[in-house]
């Protein structure tokens, strides 16, 4: 009875490795590309590449007729696939996180330049000082808009990217405007002391 089982086991084996596995094939290719959809090349670079690979790894095997390896890595691309898909959806919605936190930095950022700007309007820093700082104001104020309608297409990644140059822009603008600030207050210092 044992050496029919064994027998039994061989033959099924033999005849399971005897032809391309294209059952796996086709369940690998479905989950990489259920994981491609989920935005697992964006957001799972390395479990999606892993699971690509073994997929391109298991038809080459199949080309080599080597069906044993074909099935293993058809197997193995299905798992990574669905890896991959998993880390997507988890990586997907730390970028969201991230990008809604730098929008809220850079909105923040942007409501101080503008009070700055009349901050130094008040002490009446000259307006052909203060244009450079107003053209980059806009610009802020366009790159903000932008980052938000990349956020509602589901680009978070190149929402961070801008809302971190944006910020980086807005900061300087506001030690710019600082410095306008505290050198008019110098001069008008400096005239009351010598009484013109």
């Amino acid at each position: 009875m044992r050496r029919l089982a064994v027998v039994v086991s061989a033959v099924a084996l033999l005849a399971a490795c005897s032809e391309p596995p294209r059952k796996e094939l086709d369940r690998a290719q479905g989950a990489i590309d259920a994981a491609r959809a989920a935005g697992a090349e964006e957001y799972a670079h390395d479990p999606f590449t892993a699971a690509t690979t073994a997929l391109q790894e298991a038809h080459a095997a199949v080309a080599d007729r080597d069906y044993r390896l074909a099935l293993s890595r058809a197997v193995e691309a299905s798992e990574q696939a669905q890896e991959a898909a998993r880390a997507a959806a988890d990586g997907k919605a730390a970028a969201r996180s991230s990008s809604e936190t730098a929008l809220g930095a850079a909105t923040a950022l942007f409501a101080q330049l503008q009070a700055r700007i009349t901050a130094a309007e008040a002490a009446r820093v000259p307006a052909k000082d203060l244009k450079a700082t107003r053209t980059a104001a806009s610009g802020a104020a366009s790159a903000l808009q932008e980052a938000r309608a990349q956020m509602a297409e589901g680009k978070y990644v190149q929402a961070s990217d801008a809302l971190t140059a944006v910020r980086t822009d807005i900061e300087a603008q506001i030690r710019a405007v600082n410095t306008l600030i505290a050198d008019r207050a110098a001069r008008t210092t400096r005239r009351r002391g010598t009484g013109r």
